[in-house]
């Protein structure tokens, strides 16, 4: 499967307009949100949000059945996958459609956890653009048949974006290394049925 890159873009506030034409993006059971920055307020920042935003809409438009999102929540006063639920639910998502990993501390760990833990075959992945690549080849590897989708909109935050981009280099190593040694993710646990629950509901 090849890998699509959709490029964000803002809508309109008078009339929304969908993210990608009708059919453009395929239909894929789960989205997978990667976890970025939370603020002290407990609120997403703004690369998390605009993430939230593309999931979102993948569910509005019926491109996805259920949103699964995945961070980091490894002390008890930061809390990624919370934070993630929170936003979305209060967008309009239905509770039983969001489920959440709590131990997503890095993108290897998000997508072994998607696979292992939470029985993901299928996911459109959401996160920045200059992260796309990486996080769906590190997918695939693990073995969940993933696409992409990548946000554009936090380019406004010029500064950021480029340390960001720049940071990747060094995470490709870091993934291909991980993905040689096969290690297991941080905490692997038990199975999990929140996804298979939340597709069940139709």
């Amino acid at each position: 499967m090849t890998l699509l890159r959709t490029t964000a873009t803002r809508p309109q506030p008078a009339q929304p307009q969908p993210r990608w034409p009708s059919g453009r993006h395929p239909e894929v059971p789960v989205a997978l949100v990667l976890g970025t920055r939370v603020q002290a307020d407990g609120t997403p920042a703004p690369f998390l949000a605009a993430r939230l935003e593309i999931a979102r809409e993948l569910y509005a438009t019926g491109k996805v059945q259920a949103i699964l999102v995945s961070g980091d929540n490894m002390r008890h006063e930061y809390n990624e996958p919370e934070a993630m639920q929170r936003w979305l639910i209060e967008r309009g998502v239905p509770a039983d459609k969001v489920v959440l990993d709590y131990a997503g501390f890095d993108t290897y760990d998000s997508c072994a956890r998607a696979k292992r833990i939470f029985g993901v075959e299928r996911a459109t992945l959401v996160t920045q653009q200059f992260h796309l690549a990486r996080a769906v080849t590190v997918c695939r590897h693990l073995g969940v048949d993933a696409i992409g989708v990548g946000d554009e909109t936090a380019r406004e935050y010029g500064r950021t974006w480029q340390f960001a981009s720049a940071r990747e280099y060094g995470a490709s190593i870091k993934a291909a290394l991980d993905v040689l040694s096969g290690r297991d993710p941080v905490h692997l646990g038990r199975r999990e049925t929140g996804i298979d629950d939340a597709l069940r509901t139709g």
